[in-house]
């Protein structure tokens, strides 16, 4: 079996699993992380399988930045954090854990932290909530 048969993103963009989607397009899908930093956590990924930053075509680069600005921008109008953080990590040794390509927007609120990943899975329905949210916010 190939990494592309293994990989849990590859999985949600194909639709073998679930994801409270918040936006999709040709080239990227943004979806809330279920295993939430902070309340908003989202992810956006490439559509086609990279396992890394230096994997990615520039042109999906491109399209994935340009998805991950929307999303953070309807983060900030929907959930009114104070800021957000960009992350995205290479490697295991980094803290990738899925090796799929992807963009981690975590809301931030002033004086409380938010750490690398979430330890505890969140409710669907919370994450429902919040995406209805978000997605109002895209609109």
């Amino acid at each position: 079996m190939s990494a592309v048969d293994n990989c849990v993103f590859c999985k949600i963009v194909k639709g073998e699993l679930p994801a409270v989607k918040l936006f999709e397009d040709a080239d990227a899908l943004a979806f809330m992380d279920v295993f939430p930093a902070s309340v908003g956590h989202a992810l956006v990924i490439c559509r086609d399988h990279h396992a890394n930053l230096l994997d990615m075509p520039d042109d999906g680069l491109a399209a994935t930045a340009v998805v991950a600005r929307r999303i953070a921008q309807a983060i900030m109008t929907a959930l009114r954090p104070d800021g957000f953080q960009i992350r995205q990590f290479n490697g295991a040794a980094a803290g990738q854990t899925v090796f799929h390509y992807h963009v981690h927007i975590v809301p931030v609120h002033q004086g409380v932290g938010a750490p690398a990943h979430g330890r505890e899975r969140s409710d669907p329905h919370v994450l429902e909530e919040l995406a209805a949210r978000i997605r109002a916010a895209l609109a």
